[in-house]
């Protein structure tokens, strides 16, 4: 269970979930992520908000820009650990493993091979291309 005990975070976290949806992709492309977090897991007391959550861990953000306005240097997040693939959809923001280090970009397409394996396709909010990458299940660490 994982406890958030400041107004002011919640509404950072609240904040960051309302503007994946507003600012996420072109308006054209723009999809929705699903609600993660359902009401019965939110409980609002007088001095502590607590938020029932199995497997997660904080966040911190460094100052890419590439995901901007929606997280940026300064931004704190919790990250979900997806248990399978199908629990990945486009519009989710992600962590991925690149080569050099956990890159958080948004899934923009999923696409399979001719194997039927699926990968990802992920994008940076404030970035005019796709990564180059396409990202297999395994190499996505948090949602």
């Amino acid at each position: 269970m994982a406890r958030v005990t400041t107004l002011t975070t919640i509404v950072l976290i609240i904040s960051i979930f309302l503007a994946s949806v507003v600012y996420s992709l072109q308006p054209s492309e723009a999809v929705s992520p699903p609600d993660r977090i359902s009401e019965d897991q939110i409980h609002i007391y007088k001095d502590k908000i607590v938020i029932d959550i199995e497997e997660t861990s904080w966040s911190r953000y460094t100052n890419t820009n590439s995901m901007d306005p929606i997280i940026d240097i300064g931004a704190n997040g919790i990250e979900i650990v997806p248990k399978m693939q199908d629990d990945l959809h486009i519009g989710d923001i992600v962590a991925y493993e690149s080569e050099e280090e956990l890159i958080v970009h948004r899934i923009v397409d999923i696409e399979q091979d001719k194997n039927g394996k699926k990968y990802f396709i992920l994008k940076g909010d404030n970035s005019k291309t796709k990564d180059f990458e396409k990202v297999p299940f395994e190499k996505i660490k948090y949602v």
